[in-house]
């Protein structure tokens, strides 16, 4: 048989999307990521926004245009959000969550149909996705305590769990054999080491011993402190990172549960660029939250600039029944839009400004693919090089490069 498991979302869905793959693989059966004709579609799926279910329960009509008669099994956050939205989509047999992803397709391979479970309160160690030749995954934790106010992953990933250290280094040190880089992801992977008596500072210097690029998939602010930065300048961490901001306001902040204020937020980046000058420092902020007002926008705004991002990601408040925010008085759909509009302008000038700063420099990239006739792969701090090559460059490759102007979502280089 053939399979595709086709994820929606986050990193961590990622890892646990190829881990499926893994294990189908394992049974003898062919499987891929690839959106394609197959027998069986695992669709894995999200559940951060509105946006994100709606994209999940539209999957089930992509992959049955491909074959009307495939087996649909559903699994992930939107699933375990609200399984009823996909009882009666046609062809589906199976509705797992965001547990067990590994004992669903065992079910598969038995024809048994599974019971959708709570969270489970330890760390879930037995998924394994296959090594891959450039850039490889490693999940070091899942779940989340925080509950901020606008979020509804606590309550569909369960309480923040860490995996133990020697399984993260293990798989490690086994991935680089294969890759010259690892991204270290999680829920909330600034949480690591509750309830191991290990702290985040334990994870940075024991994969500091492990002789290739690392760099975090997301941080929180509250877990930067100038230790911490120096372990992974010592251990050969990369200097990028994204840092999840959400607002720049400190009454909002309030409102959403974050629990720090602009300036404090701030001051990690300067911790961050005292050890990192050059630190590519991208984050996620939220437009139009419920109450948001002109001026505390305004403070957004001005908080974004002083921080000189490399990058934004900017997303529309997204109602989340069950979250505290729900209970709040909504914006306007058309100021959400126009806030989020607005954000993005400033993200594409900030960007535009580092990729500026970056010219000139040399640098050391990651040869990733080739596409438009470059060969593409990122700088450690995580800016996207179009590098001419007069002959093939493998992937997984690292080639010094020549920066000299901005093009398409990065930049242009020459390789020396």
């Amino acid at each position: 048989m053939k399979f595709v498991v086709f994820t929606l979302g986050c990193r961590v869905n990622i890892y646990e999307g190829q881990s499926m793959i893994s294990a189908i693989k394992a049974h003898g059966h062919e499987a891929t990521d690839r959106l394609e004709w197959a027998d069986c579609y695992i669709i894995n799926t999200c559940s951060v926004t509105a946006e994100a279910d709606k994209k999940s329960r539209q999957a089930v009509a992509r992959v049955l245009r491909l074959n009307p008669q495939a087996r649909v099994i559903i699994c992930g956050c939107s699933s375990q959000n609200n399984k009823k939205q996909y009882e009666n989509k046609p062809n589906v047999t199976i509705i797992g969550g965001t547990s067990g992803k590994m004992r669903l397709v065992e079910s598969i391979m038995s024809d048994i149909v599974p019971s959708m479970s709570a969270p489970p309160l330890e760390y879930e160690d037995d998924l394994l996705p296959e090594r891959t030749l450039t850039r490889a995954y490693i999940k070091v934790q899942d779940g989340c305590d925080r509950f901020c106010s606008y979020c509804i992953i606590p309550y569909l990933r369960g309480r923040s769990r860490s995996r133990p250290l020697s399984s993260i280094v293990r798989e490690a040190e086994e991935s680089a054999e294969k890759a010259g880089e690892l991204v270290i992801t999680g829920i909330d992977v600034s949480d690591y080491g509750k309830g191991l008596g290990l702290t985040l500072h334990d994870l940075v210097k024991a994969l500091g011993k492990i002789p290739v690029r690392k760099r975090f998939g997301s941080l929180e602010c509250t877990a930067i402190d100038r230790r911490l930065v120096e372990l992974m300048a010592e251990g050969g961490w990369c200097d990028s990172v994204h840092l999840s901001m959400q607002s720049g306001s400190d009454s909002v902040l309030k409102r959403m549960n974050r629990r720090y204020t602009a300036e404090e937020y701030l001051s990690r980046l300067e911790i961050i660029r005292g050890v990192f000058p050059d630190a590519g420092i991208t984050t996620d902020v939220i437009a139009g939250f419920p109450g948001e007002s002109e001026r505390e926008f305004d403070e957004t705004v001005d908080v974004c600039r002083r921080a000189a991002f490399s990058g934004m990601h900017v997303f529309p408040y997204s109602r989340r029944e069950g979250t505290a925010a729900a209970r709040l008085a909504p914006l306007p759909a058309a100021t959400v839009s126009e806030r989020a509009a607005r954000l993005g302008e400033v993200d594409k000038t900030l960007r535009q400004n580092f990729l500026l700063a970056q010219s000139g420099k040399t640098a050391e990239v990651y040869a990733e693919e080739e596409k438009y006739g470059f060969v593409t792969g990122f700088t450690t701090n995580y800016v996207k090089v179009y590098a001419e090559a007069k002959s093939p460059v493998p992937a997984g490759t690292f080639i010094k490069v020549k920066l000299s102007r901005p093009y398409r979502d990065g930049i242009k280089g020459e390789i020396l």
